[in-house]
């Protein structure tokens, strides 16, 4: 004759962690996504990034250019015996004193 396990063995057997599908989609979710990190690290650290040759641009970010233009070269490119504005040689470049 066949044994009958007590209802509140059968429902502890049944709510064991192993047994919850949801608790092995989210390791195999975990485990592919710590996979694809690690992959992805390796494939930076075998393909590294070349210097850009820079010399013949200036240095920019976002198309701004890094450093202030020097005052020997805006005064080069005003007309001869004009005065500069008030207004630029009361600011004068950042950094410099007029």
């Amino acid at each position: 004759m066949q044994q009958h396990k007590r209802p509140a063995e059968a429902s502890a057997a049944a709510d064991a962690w192993y047994r919850q599908p949801v608790l092995w989609l989210g390791a195999v979710i975990f485990a592919a996504s710590l996979a694809g990190c690690i992959w992805t690290i390796v494939l930076g650290s075998r393909h590294a990034d070349l210097p850009l040759d820079m010399t013949e641009r200036p240095h920019t970010l976002l198309d701004m250019p890094m450093h202030a233009p020097a005052r020997e070269k805006q005064l080069t490119g005003q007309e001869a015996g004009a005065k500069a504005s008030p207004s630029r040689d009361a600011t004068g470049t950042p950094g410099q004193r007029p």
